[in-house]
């Protein structure tokens, strides 16, 4: 031992590093070792292939390995003569596809790799999916977007899917994640694509990319070496220039490399770049740089994985006037990779040459093949075989995608400025809200979901004066930016009209300012004292501007935070709030059910149209406070043109008595005005003495008080002879004496009101005291809450409920405020009315109170009956604010008569205790709802939290028979909803 001390202490400690080099060198090359990045999980037999492979290759094979040539699915078949002459003359070694469609780039990936007697390694630019480079609908957000999300793991699942994507379609290597330090907002080629500013951000963000896309079986890139980050010119028509020194690169531009290097990074490509602190040589780009590629890369920092030039047909590179020079000077720097040369053959020429005169070694072109080689085992080249064609379409767009999106937006919005905690939007009884868009992209998605949650009026003008004349009607004013979301190099600036608009709106008005572009937007801002509120959606695509109305609302959190810095905002920045229980919208999945098991529900509701059982349906299920179905179907009448809208408003008949009586008077009883044990002579004197005068609260409104279910009040009004409208009751015009507006051109006497009450008070009890469906008990209420108030009912429950919630197509009387074109016609009248009831409630005794029942003269649409429902469900707190104790909702919503076979709840209806009831026999026992004549049902079940609403106008043309109701539409309906459940 000593003896050998010796020896190696005579040995010049050059040569022991050069032993150690070679020693580690060789070892790497022959993948012996598992920490390489190309190493496969059975090492012998990878290095076995890669060395029978190489050796039975021929000079010029090995060499054409170097070369990867760029390829258009849609090219000509010119040009893809000349690729195939490529692969089997010059035998390169990989493609690099750009441009097309995924099913043109199968096929001709598999009659490319068929021309190649060794496989090709196959890249893509796909940095946020497939759809960069083909002709795809679908991508991921853009690597500025996703550094504004917190959570790591939704990157890593990112960098799966596309991984998974990448490899359907035959790729192999994505040239993904781009990891530069984005510090230039001027930068026109990385800005968007890359995660931020922040060191520690983008590294985390891009080793969680990277690791995702491993993980799928397709290979890393980290792009562009040293640092692409800081430039302000374009590296595709000329040679940007980074000018920091060695210590600033060290320590910001390669901060990322040395991470993901040792986690296992596949490859990295170099940048076209000029850095003259790492390259004395002047315009010399990086992927031609020895001291970039070999002293630091590779050697520094210890990279073993693939290295790939940037593309060698870019400008700005001098000195390489002669054909293929330039590939072998990159190869001489230290690259494996020579990415779409300009010259192949002249590149294989001049390598093949420099290689016969000894300026090449053996083992340097062993280094760099046997690595190609590498990668081509560990992504399954050994065994390859083609790809399937059949579904690619499909496979590479799935309803995963679908939903990681929604989940990485929601993630993603941020809100930089809250001033007074203006966001989320609450209150919204006192908003009065504008929306205004500028940019130059389509708004459309985003002002649809904003009416969701309350009354937003867009506002246009030709002048900066006219548009503020319109917008001091509102006292609140949302204006977006809308910028092209086509890809990521599109222009993201405000225009100078728009920030002057911008600056007159906000000095006179409350603003809140989304910008659906790039954070670095804000730069154009040179204040925002007088703007209240400012969001960044970093992107204009569908799902971000509904996310970002959710968020505005409450209905989502805010959670993101700003990947750079932009205007007075710092990066890390993000206000965060939590969501305060509106409804949101999203995918089945996202709350644990099935779109496919959810399209049933389309079939049900097709074959009730189809077979006349009504006109039209508006149809919505939520779970989990999420709506996840809200389709529409068929028309307003069968003979009619409308279509059924998400704005179109149904009389909801008897849902009036939970959706307004009810509530009305669940907040008098929490007031302690009455119990459910006051009596009916306590609250309205006039029924002391009468058989009714003992009735209480909890059995009228159980139905359980021998209360007659009906009383055709129209009836009495009739000419005993005709049977039409009696002129003793009835006239064609309004007049203070007939004041009360039945339908068009006929009006009822003032005073009939008071006799439907007084029918009401003397009416006979039934004999038997038994359960028995009336509608009686909410004629006396309607009465009992105006009287205690001093306000007609429909303003009551306006005021108490409907603004606050958002509720603002939900109403009395539609037609005051509604074009009839938004109501649904309820019936073809030839009983009472003699005309089609259109605006006006279907109901006759309602329609005889001036359309404001107790019981029935609602009219609404499935996503504001939703909200009501919704409030209930969740025990009285909805948007931020609590309408009832959760003790109330408890009480009311019990069957205090389920001994005596009465399922009912206090207003509520319940399920059935038996086979025959109102529900698919499915829903839990605390479920509540109701349905209603008109063809409309509203249930909730707090269980599995879910919230289903079925509007119909099954009365159209006439009410007649209740084909609905026999065949069991709605009930089949609600058990297909329990059935997609996959929880």
């Amino acid at each position: 031992m000593v003896f050998l001390f010796m020896i190696i202490k005579k040995i010049p400690m050059k040569l022991i590093f050069c032993l150690i080099f070679i020693l580690s060198f060789s070892i790497s090359t022959l993948g012996q070792h598992s920490e390489h990045p190309l190493a496969h999980q059975d090492i012998q037999a990878q290095r076995q292939w890669v060395d029978s492979l190489y050796n039975s290759m021929t000079l010029e094979e090995r060499i054409g390995q170097l070369f990867m040539v760029q390829v258009f699915s849609n090219q000509d078949l010119k040009t893809k003569q000349k690729i195939v002459k490529l692969i089997k003359e010059y035998h390169i070694g990989g493609l690099i596809y750009s441009k097309g469609g995924p099913v043109r780039q199968a096929k001709l990936n598999n009659e490319l790799q068929a021309a190649s007697k060794i496989p090709l390694l196959i890249g893509m630019d796909a940095e946020w999916g497939l759809s960069m480079r083909l002709d795809s609908t679908f991508a991921y957000p853009w690597n500025m977007t996703l550094g504004a999300i917190k959570d790591p793991k939704l990157i890593e699942r990112t960098g799966y899917q596309i991984g998974l994507h990448c490899k359907r379609l035959g790729v192999h290597f994505n040239f993904a994640p781009v990891v530069d330090i984005n510090t230039n907002p001027n930068n026109p080629i990385i800005g968007n694509r890359s995660f931020g500013e922040d060191r520690k951000n983008v590294t985390e963000k891009a080793l969680a990319f990277m690791k995702g896309m491993q993980n799928a079986g397709v290979l890393a890139n980290a792009k562009h070496f040293p640092g692409h980050g800081d430039t302000d010119a374009d590296s595709h028509k000329t040679l940007p220039t980074v000018n920091f020194d060695e210590k600033r690169i060290d320590s910001i531009e390669l901060y990322p490399y040395k991470r993901l290097i040792k986690e296992g990074l596949s490859s990295v490509m170099v940048a076209h770049l000029n850095v003259p602190s790492l390259e004395s040589r002047s315009n010399r780009p990086s992927s031609l740089s020895k001291n970039i590629v070999t002293n630091i890369l590779k050697e520094r920092l210890g990279f073993e994985g693939l290295i790939f030039t940037d593309a060698l047909d870019m400008k700005g590179a001098s000195n390489f006037s002669e054909p293929g020079a330039i590939d072998l000077a990159a190869f001489e720097a230290g690259n494996d990779v020579m990415l779409m040369s300009e010259d192949v053959p002249q590149g294989i020429m001049h390598i093949k040459k420099a290689y016969e005169e000894g300026d090449i070694s053996e083992e340097r072109l062993a280094h760099s093949v046997k690595k190609i080689l590498m990668a081509k085992y560990k992504v399954g080249l050994h065994d390859y075989s083609p790809i399937g064609i059949y579904g690619i379409n499909n496979d590479i767009h799935t309803l995963t995608d679908d939903l990681l999106y929604e989940e990485l937006m929601e993630n993603a919005i941020t809100v930089v400025k809250n001033q007074k905690e203006i966001l989320p939007i609450r209150h919204l009884e006192t908003k009065n809200i504008a929306y205004v868009s500028m940019g130059d992209d389509d708004s459309s998605a985003f002002f649809d979901e904003l009416k969701k949650y309350t009354k937003v009026h867009k506002i246009k003008a030709d002048k900066l004066d006219e548009l503020l004349a319109k917008l001091n009607n509102y006292n609140t004013v949302i204006v977006g930016l809308h910028k092209s979301n086509a890809n990521p190099w599109k222009s993201y600036k405000f225009t100078d009209k728009e920030l002057v608009w911008l600056y007159e709106i906000a000095r006179t008005n409350t603003v809140i300012l989304d910008v659906f572009a790039r954070p670095y937007a804000l730069n154009d801002l040179k204040t925002t004292t007088n703007i209240e509120a400012v969001v960044v959606s970093y992107q204009n695509s569908k799902v971000s501007q509904q996310k970002s109305a959710q968020l505005l609302f409450g209905a989502i959190p805010a959670q993101g935070v700003l990947p750079v810095s932009a205007g007075e905002f710092k990066v890390g920045e993000g206000i965060s709030y939590n969501a305060i229980k509106n409804l949101s919208y999203g995918l089945p999945e996202s709350v644990g059910m099935s779109s496919e098991k959810l399209k049933r529900l389309d079939s049900v509701a097709n074959y009730a149209i189809n077979e006349k059982m009504t006109p039209g349906i508006q149809l919505l299920v939520a779970r989990k406070g999420k709506v996840i179905y809200n389709k529409n179907f068929g028309k307003h009448t069968y003979e009619g043109d409308e279509r059924v809208k998400f704005q179109d408003l149904y009389d909801v008949a008897s849902l009036t008595k939970i959706l307004a009586t009810l509530p009305l008077l669940m907040e008098l009883e929490e007031k302690g005005i009455v119990s459910l044990d006051t009596k009916l002579s306590e609250i309205l004197p006039e029924y002391k003495g009468s058989n009714k005068a003992n009735i209480t609260l909890k059995r009228m409104l159980s139905h359980y008080a021998r209360l007659k279910p009906w009383v055709p009040f129209y009836k009495a009004t009739l000419d005993s002879i005709s049977l039409k409208p009696d002129p003793k009751y009835y006239r064609r015009k309004y007049s203070p004496k007939y004041s009360i507006k039945v339908a068009e051109q006929m009006y009822l006497r003032h005073d009939y009101p008071d006799t439907i009450q007084q029918i009401i008070k003397e009416s006979d009890l039934l004999k038997t005291l038994r359960y028995r469906y009336s509608d009686l008990p909410y004629y006396i209420l309607k009465k009992f809450i105006e009287k205690h108030y001093d306000k007609p009912l429909d303003e009551l429950v306006q005021q108490h409920f409907y603004q606050s919630l958002g509720a603002n197509y939900t109403t009395y009387n539609p037609s005051k405020l509604f074009s009839n074109t938004q109501i649904v016609p309820t019936e073809i009248d030839d009983y009472y009315r003699y005309q089609t009831v259109h605006g006006y409630v279907h109901d006759m005794g309602a329609a005889m109170q001036n359309g404001v029942g107790g019981h029935a003269g609602i009219f609404s649409n499935a996503n504001d009956v939703a909200k009501i429902m919704q409030m209930f469900l969740q025990k009285g707190y909805y948007g931020g604010k609590r309408y009832f104790k959760t003790e109330t909702i408890d009480k009311f919503n019990t069957c205090y008569f389920c001994s005596k076979d009465n399922r009912r709840g206090i207003g509520f209806d319940k399920p059935q205790l038996e086979d025959e009831g109102p529900t698919c026999g499915c829903v839990s026992m605390t479920s509540f709802g109701h349905s209603g004549f008109t063809g409309t049902y509203a249930w909730a079940d707090p269980e599995e939290e879910i919230v289903y609403v079925f509007l119909a106008n099954r009365t159209y043309p006439k009410a007649g028979i209740n084909k609905l109701l026999r065949e069991n539409i709605r009930t089949e309906i609600q058990r297909l909803i329990y059935e997609a459940i996959e929880e």
